[in-house]
C-alpha cells in the first residue's frame, strides 16, 4: 500500500498552518477592528448578531445613603441590545498544474499571505465605514458641515481637546489596558491618517511614543499621545474625496442629457452610474436620473429634468470640502479622525474559531469541469463579519482638511 502523501495532499493537511498565516497577515491590516467590543462568530443564529450595552446607574445621594441596620434596595442591570447583520467575504486564486513543479506548498503559503492582506483590508474598511456612521460629528474650525471645510481647517490640538471634552461630558468609558492587555493609565483612543498626524506632530504639546514606550503597554501602530488620547495611525483612515470634477463638452438647450468634456475617472463613472445623486453645474444643483444616468461609451450624463447648460461649465459634486469657484469648483479632500472610548462600537472577533479560513481545492477535485486535472484553487473566506456603533456619544468623528 502506498502511504506517501502527494504534494497537494500534504498541503491540504497543513491547512491549520495556512489558516494561521492567513489570519496573521490579515491582522497586520487591522486598526479600526482592534478596539471594538468583540463578539464570537455567531453559530446557528442566522445572519444577526447581538451586542450588549449597559446603561449607567443614576447617582442619587438620598437613595444611596445607608441607614444603620437597614439593607438597601438592590439595583438591576439595564441592558440594551444592539443588533447587526453579518456578511461573508471571500476570494480565491487559481493554481495551475505547472506550479506543482515549482513547489505547491510555497504557492499556497504565498496565496494565503496575499489573500490575508486583501481580506484584512476589507474587514478594516467595513469597520471604518461603520464607525464613520456615528452621529457625533465635529467639524474643524467650527464649520457647519463637510462641504464648508477649507484647506485651513486642519486637525489641531484644540480640536482634539474639544473631542475629549465631549467624551468626558458624555461619560464615555476610557480604556484601561494597552496593546498586550496589560494595565495602562486610563485613556481614549484616536485613529487617524498619516496626513492628519503630520499636522499635529509639530505642536510643542505632542508627546511622541518614543518618549514613553518603555513604561507602558503600547498598541501596534501607536505614534504618540495628547491630553489623555492615544493616537494610532492607519493608512486606511476614511478620506472623503470629491467624486466628480469635470466639465460640459457642448452647450445644451432644455435637454435632460449632456456630454462630459474629459474622459471620466473610475470614481466619476461609479458616482454618475448610481443614479438619483446630486450633481452641480456652475453653482446650480441638479439631480441625476434614477436609471440610465450615465453612458460610459459616449460619456453622456442624464438628468432627472431638462436643463440648458453652457459649454465648458464646471460639473462637480459637493461631497468633500468647500468647492472653490475660482479654481474650477475643485474641493479639498476631507479626512475623518475618530476619537472614542471603550465599548463605543462592536465587531466580530476575527481571531475566533472558524471566523477566517483557507479553502484549498487540489487539482482533480473539480470533476468534469477540469478533465485534465490542470487547475486547483486556493481560497480564503471570512465566515461572518460586521461592525456596529453601540454608543454614538462615545465615538466622535472629527472631519477636517490636511496640509499635505
Amino acid at each position: 500500500m502506498n502511504t506517501t502523501l502527494s504534494t497537494q495532499e500534504n498541503a491540504y493537511f497543513n491547512k491549520t498552518f495556512y489558516d494561521r498565516k492567513l489570519l496573521d497577515t490579515a491582522k497586520t491590516r487591522l486598526v479600526h477592528a482592534n478596539f471594538g467590543q468583540k463578539r464570537s462568530l455567531p453559530r446557528h443564529s442566522g445572519k444577526r448578531v447581538e451586542f450588549r450595552r449597559y446603561e449607567l446607574f443614576t447617582p442619587d445621594t438620598q437613595a444611596l445613603t445607608l441607614q444603620e441596620g437597614v439593607t438597601p434596595t438592590g439595583q438591576s442591570l439595564t441592558q440594551s441590545k444592539v443588533e447587526a447583520e453579518v456578511s461573508q467575504y471571500g476570494a480565491y486564486v487559481e493554481v495551475s498544474d505547472l506550479l506543482d513543479l515549482t513547489g505547491y506548498d510555497a504557492v499556497i503559503a504565498d496565496s494565503a499571505e496575499l489573500l490575508g492582506e486583501q481580506l484584512g483590508t476589507v474587514v478594516e474598511w467595513v469597520t471604518r465605514d461603520a464607525m464613520c456612521a456615528t452621529t457625533s460629528v465635529q467639524y474643524a474650525g467650527g464649520k457647519s458641515g463637510r462641504n464648508a471645510l477649507t484647506g485651513t481647517d486642519k486637525l489641531t490640538v484644540e480640536e482634539v481637546r474639544k473631542a475629549v471634552r465631549t467624551l468626558k461630558k458624555n461619560k464615555a468609558r476610557p480604556f484601561y489596558t494597552g496593546g498586550d492587555g496589560g494595565a495602562r493609565k486610563p485613556h481614549f483612543v484616536c485613529i487617524c491618517s498619516p496626513d492628519a498626524t503630520y499636522d499635529l506632530q509639530s505642536d510643542v504639546l505632542w508627546q511622541d511614543v518614543s518618549k514613553y514606550s518603555n513604561a507602558e503597554q503600547i498598541y501596534s501602530g501607536e505614534i504618540g499621545r495628547l491630553f489623555g488620547v492615544v493616537f494610532v495611525e492607519s493608512t486606511e483612515a476614511k478620506v472623503y474625496e470629491q467624486s466628480v470634477r469635470n466639465a460640459v463638452n457642448a452647450a445644451t438647450s432644455s435637454s435632460v442629457s449632456f456630454v462630459l468634456k474629459h474622459e471620466p475617472t473610475a470614481q466619476e463613472m461609479a458616482y454618475l452610474s448610481r443614479g438619483s445623486g446630486d450633481i452641480w453645474v456652475n453653482g446650480t444643483k441638479y439631480t441625476l436620473a434614477a436609471s440610465g444616468s450615465f453612458d460610459r461609451a459616449t460619456r453622456t450624463v442624464k438628468l432627472s429634468a431638462a436643463a440648458s447648460l453652457s459649454a465648458d461649465a464646471a460639473v462637480y459634486t459637493q461631497d468633500a470640502g468647500a468647492a472653490d469657484s475660482a479654481n474650477g469648483y475643485a474641493a479639498p479632500a476631507v479626512h475623518a479622525t475618530l476619537v472614542f472610548g471603550a465599548d463605543a462600537y462592536g465587531v466580530i472577533d476575527v481571531d475566533g474559531a472558524g471566523a477566517m479560513e483557507t479553502i484549498i481545492k487540489p487539482q482533480g477535485s473539480a470533476g468534469s469541469t477540469d478533465p485534465l486535472n490542470q487547475r486547483g484553487t486556493v481560497g480564503a473566506k471570512v465566515a461572518a463579519y460586521t461592525a456596529k456603533v453601540l454608543n454614538p456619544l462615545w465615538l466622535i468623528k472629527i472631519e477636517h482638511c490636511v496640509s499635505a
